[in-house]
């Protein structure tokens, strides 16, 4: 009974030992990596200055999009300086088929994100839909911005 007790409790250390990575980016462009699926909240105050918390503490707070990396530690999480200038794209603790799963996935949010940016962009005119179902038809300028941000979208997914 002793060694089945042992051998639960080893179990349960090596399991909290590998906690899932999950990373976000801030306002400025600065990605975080957090071992929590907690939810973060962000906002930017008066000053223009960025903040964080666990809780929606603020009324501009919004929450953050967490996105999976790998299995491991934070502690394994930094790349070789050979894998950056390399561009290497393995995350540490990933298994092969974390990867290929991983890869197809971004090929398959960068095919979509291509596609709206392609149609917005091949659009006679760009609307957007009214509360009451309306059609909308935006302005150069308004069409422009669209465009743009669809493109920084598109380029961020397909990185």
């Amino acid at each position: 009974m002793r060694i089945l007790v042992a051998l639960l409790f080893a179990i349960a250390c090596m399991a909290a030992a590998h906690a899932d990575i999950w990373k976000w980016v801030d306002a400025n462009g600065v990605v975080h990596l957090v071992d929590s699926k907690t939810p973060i909240y962000t906002w930017v105050d008066e000053h223009g200055d960025v903040h964080y918390s666990d809780t929606p503490g603020h009324e501009a707070a919004v929450s953050v999009k967490l996105v999976w990396v790998s299995s491991g530690s934070l502690e394994k999480t930094e790349e070789p300086e050979e894998e950056k200038a390399s561009g290497g794209a393995e995350y540490p603790g990933e298994t092969p088929e974390q990867r290929a799963d991983r890869e197809q996935a971004e090929a398959y949010y960068c095919k979509q994100a291509t596609e709206i940016y392609d149609s917005y962009v091949n659009a006679p005119q760009l609307y957007k839909t009214s509360e009451k179902g309306e059609r909308e038809y935006l302005d150069e300028k308004e069409a422009a911005r669209l465009i743009a941000e669809t493109r920084a979208k598109k380029d961020e997914i397909c990185r």
